[in-house]
Parts: C-alpha cells; structure tokens; sequence
C-alpha cells in the first residue's frame, strides 16, 4: 500500500493531523520577507530593514539594497534588534501592507 494512500486513509477516518510551524505553513501566494526591526516607536507598528543583494549590471558583482517596510505588530512585542519574519496582507494604513509573521532571533 502506498503512503500517500495510507496517510489518506487516516485523515478520512478522523484523525487529526498536526499543525506545521509558521514557516513552513503556505501563505496563499503571500510575500514573507526576513528583516531586522529598526523602529518601534510607533504604537502596533515597527519598521523592518530588509537587506537583499542585487547583481550589478555592468560590473557583474553583488552588493547590498536595503528597503524598509513598515509592519503591523498587535502586541507590541518585537523590540529594536530583533530579527523578524513579515507576511504581506492587505492595506492597513497609508504606509502598511505587512504584518509581524514571528520572531526568527530576540535582540541581545
């Protein structure tokens, strides 16, 4: 029997299936970025520095862009230094189309 159609069977017989983590849930083909909090000294909200690197078209060599965004933080819990996972979701203000996913790495 195969083990796609035994963990199949078991589901339909009403077993209850666990829950994957948060980074490993599908997002519905939302945007996840990874940053580090610079600013929270809004209320619910924190501004995340997300670094990627970008090829230089004539010079074929990498180097660092940095974007800000700012995110939405319900229990004003990420503080400046953490390192954080955002997840794209509608327009919440003006300035805000992210909201905080999880806490990756506390700040020391």
């Amino acid at each position: 029997m195969d083990t796609q159609q035994t963990t199949t069977a078991d589901t339909a017989q009403g077993e209850v299936t666990t829950t994957s983590p948060p980074s490993e849930q599908p997002t519905g083909g939302k945007k996840i970025r990874q940053g580090v909090v610079v600013s929270n000294k809004m209320n619910k909200t924190i501004v995340v520095a997300v670094e990627r690197q970008v090829m230089h078209p004539l010079y074929k060599r990498y180097y660092r862009r940095t974007k800000k965004y700012m995110a939405h933080d319900e229990q004003n819990q990420c503080r400046v230094g953490d390192r954080v996972e955002i997840i794209e979701t509608r327009p919440l203000s003006r300035h805000k189309r992210w909201r905080v996913r999880q806490i990756l790495e506390r700040a020391q």
